[in-house]
């Protein structure tokens, strides 16, 4: 790399090109996570991570950015807000027979649309300096990425382990180039400002936080909805309620969201009226509907009998209306044991049977 590089201008030419390119805001790091690495190793042997193995996975590539890319000097941290201007989160978790799905999910899948905007930002830095070194990622490796982005002063991982910034709440995806650039580091947040707030730990259906910052996921309405494989566990289902994709509760009530912004993002609104279906209306999809309007959806990935898994246990917390029972009926002797044995619970929580009439 030439020595006449003026990193410092670098650094500033390289914002400019990220908010053009559609980041709200960029942070830059030394590849280090700190004490987030003795966080991690504790939560693992806790097992609080549940059946994602991936997170154990991969040594210490996870924690240390050189071992996972040799050569990294810096990582650069983004943000992207993804709120949609007109979303209804509370109003949606109050109506018993409406299909909740988590605000990350309802557009299109922020993967792809980051990565892209991410090889853009590393093509035009090439444009400026010519070829350097760098991997873009999009939760896609083991990257430590809160932790990352805290480093590099986007923002703080609040009691609910999301990252926080102070002007935009935490309702934003992230991604990162990992580069040998010897760009100057940004400062990180040199305090938290939660304070004594314990909405988010208070709020959570099914109390899956067993401390400040520690979240067993094997309790958290996303894992059960998105991760988990096989049964969710019967003691979790009615606190799910009409949940059925993600969950966005401890994010509801942080009082520093009043702060986040709505995205002006097209892809990120929502699609095929999945912020305004019901639970009978979704669970009416047959899997080449499900694959027609998944595509490009994070939802996708869990696959057409999850889905119908999901929305059965959101089912069985509905009210006992007739299209309700209807809806599950014509469910109930679905090839899937997995759906048939959720659809018997939510039959029985409404007082029927999953016998044929």
């Amino acid at each position: 790399m030439s020595e006449s590089i003026d990193y410092h201008n670098l650094a500033e030419q390289i914002r400019s090109l990220a908010s053009q390119l559609g980041f709200q805001q960029l942070g830059i790091s030394a590849p280090n996570i700190g004490e987030h690495e003795q966080h991690l190793e504790q939560w693992l042997d806790a097992g609080y991570h549940g059946e994602m193995e991936w997170m154990a996975s991969h040594g210490s590539k996870r924690t240390q950015p050189a071992e996972l890319v040799p050569g990294t000097q810096r990582v650069i941290s983004v943000r992207m807000d993804y709120l949609p201007g007109d979303s209804s989160m509370a109003q949606r978790l109050a109506e018993p027979d409406a299909a909740y799905v988590s605000r990350y999910a309802l557009g299109r899948d922020y993967h792809k649309l980051i990565r892209r905007r991410l090889q853009k930002l590393a093509d035009a830095i090439q444009a400026l300096i010519g070829p350097f070194g760098y991997r873009a990622f999009v939760d896609s490796a083991p990257v430590m990425e809160r932790a990352l982005a805290a480093g590099s002063g986007l923002g703080w991982i609040g009691k609910n382990s999301m990252l926080i910034n102070r002007k935009a709440g935490s309702y934003f995806f992230l991604g990162e180039l990992y580069t040998d650039l010897p760009l100057p580091v940004d400062a990180p947040q040199q305090s938290e400002h939660c304070g004594k707030c314990t909405a988010c730990l208070e709020r959570c259906p099914t109390q899956a936080f067993v401390g400040d910052k520690v979240l067993d996921a094997r309790r958290c309405i996303s894992y059960l909805t998105i991760e988990l494989k096989g049964t969710i566990p019967t003691e979790l289902r009615a606190p799910m309620g009409n949940r059925v994709f993600g969950c966005d509760d401890c994010q509801l009530v942080c009082p520093w969201n009043r702060f986040a912004k709505p995205t002006d993002e097209p892809d990120f609104s929502p699609r095929h009226r999945l912020d305004q279906a019901s639970l009978a209306e979704l669970f009416r999809w047959d899997e080449a509907t499900f694959l027609a309007n998944t595509e490009g959806s994070p939802i996708r990935r869990i696959g057409h009998e999850r889905w119908l898994r999901n929305l059965a246990v959101g089912l069985g917390n509905a009210s006992s209306s007739i299209p309700v029972i209807e809806a599950l009926k014509a469910r109930r002797n679905h090839p899937s044991e997995l759906v048939r044995e959720h659809v018997a619970w939510a039959l029985q929580q409404h007082g029927t049977s999953a016998a044929a009439d």
